[in-house]
């Protein structure tokens, strides 16, 4: 953390900034917001039955005690926030569901009434800002005036607090949760005009650092993309209870956010797997873009977000075709550069082995490191060497630091050039993949090619070093290799088959994981292409063409 930051924790904590956050208590809420993102029913139904369950850990709700649980940092961010609340209305009515929300928030309120370095992270008081006045029906039913003056008088001190600590958030998605919920309050409590054109100012300045032309995100994380849209379609609710128009920094971020979804939506209404997002629920992802409303129209060309869309036919892929994020865009970037995911129709076929950032789940930490290897891609590997490398703590080494794409549309369809120079320091190489659609989705042809990169041209390199083309299937994907070794044939679940055709490296198919939407992992399969450079270089073609209609 910067100096500033953790000299102004040091601040918070003492009586002068108590002091600061005194004020009138209000008594009421100017409005109901109504939650338009559905929660998952199953968590709701484990929080109904009393059960505080997140990324593994459980808490009893009946003998919850904030001051002696030890619970880990994931479950303790989560509570904070309560955003489960959504969850546990997706599960139960209002009457059972407070019985429940009510019991937590007075625990909640009995160890946090007063700062907390965590409790009162701006981020995390950010949501409570947002969920609380949501689900005021849950957590307000009860009539005892000493309670609900309690749970206002926070909801007041909390604002007065994230007033002035937002802007010494770090940049990024913490920065945004907590002017959104500096917004939230703003509108939904008594006398917030001032508060909440601070609010919106704060917020335009946050999403100028997380936001990317097209709707792409500073991660490069598809499903923090869709997180993002769906806090903002929730802050929008609050405009809309109090009748107010929505400011154009929350309408102007939702309609880029929805294309840059949209685009990377594959045909089974799933996200693509990348840095390590979780590919979510098509019934998430699909409301979420319905209450956008109107048409919207999905990214291909997603020069600045570094991702590429093709799609033709009942075909769709998505190519990750950007260099990886910078250091300070959030922890956990993947080493998979120009990988690639293919869905048919409502199927996925080629996959990236994905990850569970967005989920509930929790990895353990060997899985979530091989899961960021350049291997668990549908992308070339060198000498079995990441892309990029991959440091402790999530964070990225040197490796890719340039890609260049060119993309050409005609009649006969979509080609995509693109190169990246992260083995060129290592091995002396560029890695150049092609793609081309056919217009009627049913032909898709690709090259990978190692070319010598400058220095080696200068410094005249030309070792034999092993590589492989990796292609990830999805669950219920099966692939068998034909008699020649030449190819495969690709089977979906659905019946529907492709056929493989390899140049220029041996074909084989080994196993392969996938993490699913709910953030588990499963055994699916893999083909994988094989070979050595030559002379400095190497070429591999392929090819898919969908042999049943």
């Amino acid at each position: 953390a910067r100096l500033s930051e953790k000299l102004a924790r040091i601040g918070y904590a003492t009586p002068l900034h108590n002091r600061k956050l005194r004020g009138r208590p209000p008594l009421k809420l100017l409005g109901t917001p109504g939650d338009p993102i559905a929660g998952d029913a199953a968590a709701g139904r484990e929080i109904a039955a009393g059960k505080l369950g997140f990324g593994g850990h459980v808490e009893a709700i009946r003998t919850l005690n904030f001051a002696t649980a030890r619970a880990p940092l994931a479950w303790r961010e989560w509570v904070h926030g309560f955003e489960w609340l959504r969850d546990l209305a997706a599960a139960s009515d209002r009457k059972k569901g407070a019985i429940v929300a009510e019991l937590v928030v007075e625990a909640w309120l009995a160890s946090y009434r007063d700062y907390d370095e965590l409790a009162w992270r701006a981020d995390l008081a950010g949501r409570r800002l947002m969920f609380w006045p949501l689900y005021a029906p849950y957590i307000l039913s009860r009539s005892e005036p000493i309670y609900r003056s309690l749970v206002l008088n926070h909801l007041a001190r909390a604002a007065r607090h994230v007033d002035r600590a937002q802007d010494k958030m770090p940049e990024g998605m913490p920065r945004v949760e907590a002017a959104a919920g500096l917004l939230a309050a703003g509108l939904i409590l008594p006398e917030g005009a001032a508060r909440s054109v601070r609010a919106e100012s704060a917020l335009r300045k946050a999403l100028e650092d997380v936001l990317l032309p097209g709707g792409g995100v500073a991660s490069r994380r598809p499903s923090d993309a869709l997180a993002l849209l769906e806090r903002l379609l929730t802050l929008r609710a609050f405009y809309e209870a109090r009748k107010m128009d929505v400011s154009p920094v929350v309408a102007e971020a939702i309609e880029s956010l929805a294309s840059g979804v949209k685009g990377l939506m594959l045909g089974d209404g799933r996200l693509a797997a990348i840095h390590g997002g979780n590919v979510c629920a098509p019934e998430r992802v699909v409301r979420a873009l319905a209450l956008v409303g109107g048409n919207v129209r999905p990214t291909r060309n997603g020069a600045a977000s570094g991702f590429q869309r093709m799609d033709a036919g009942k075909t769709v892929i998505v190519v990750d075709a950007g260099p990886p994020p910078a250091k300070d865009a959030g922890g956990g970037a993947h080493a998979g550069t120009l990988a690639l995911e293919m869905s048919d129709g409502d199927a996925r076929m080629i996959v990236n082995c994905g990850g569970a950032e967005g989920a509930a789940a929790v990895l353990p930490d060997a899985l979530a490191g091989l899961l960021r290897t350049t291997a668990a891609h549908s992308t070339l590997v060198m000498n079995d060497t990441n892309s990029t490398r991959l440091l402790g703590g999530g964070g990225l080494g040197k490796g890719v630091g340039e890609v260049v794409v060119t993309r050409h549309e005609s009649e006969e369809g979509c080609w995509l050039d693109a190169t990246h120079d992260g083995y060129a320091k290592r091995f002396g190489v560029i890695h150049r993949r092609r793609i081309f659609l056919s217009a009627d989705g049913r032909d898709i042809r690709g090259e990978d090619a190692l070319e010598p990169a400058r220095v080696t041209r200068l410094l005249g390199r030309r070792r034999a070093l092993p590589f492989d083309v990796r292609f990830h299937l999805a669950p219920g994907v099966e692939a068998t290799p034909t008699a020649d070794g030449k190819g495969a044939l690709v089977k979906l679940a659905a019946g529907r088959v492709w056929q493989m055709k390899v140049r220029g490296g041996r074909l084989t198919v080994d196993e392969s994981i996938f993490v699913d939407e709910s953030g588990k992992h499963r055994g699916v399969a893999q083909v994988v292409i094989s070979g050595e450079t030559e002379d400095g270089g190497a070429t591999v073609n392929w090819s898919f063409k969908r042999a049943s209609k």
